[in-house]
């Protein structure tokens, strides 16, 4: 398994699993159009892993 610590990777998936010991509140943010998501930044011993992959990549 691969793991990535540079500043700027990314992990792309369907579901993601992230732990860290500080998480900070959610934030709503504009995908596209009237399309919203929600970030959190997680912080301190932060890990993510992918737990089901994309079906289609595009």
């Amino acid at each position: 398994m691969s793991v990535y610590t540079g500043e700027g990777d990314t992990i792309v998936g369907d579901v993601l699993v992230g732990e860290a010991r500080k998480v900070s509140k959610p934030v709503v943010i504009v995908k596209t159009g009237r399309h919203k998501a929600q970030r959190i930044v997680l912080r301190e011993a932060a890990k993510c892993r992918i737990e089901k992959k994309l079906r289609f990549i595009g």
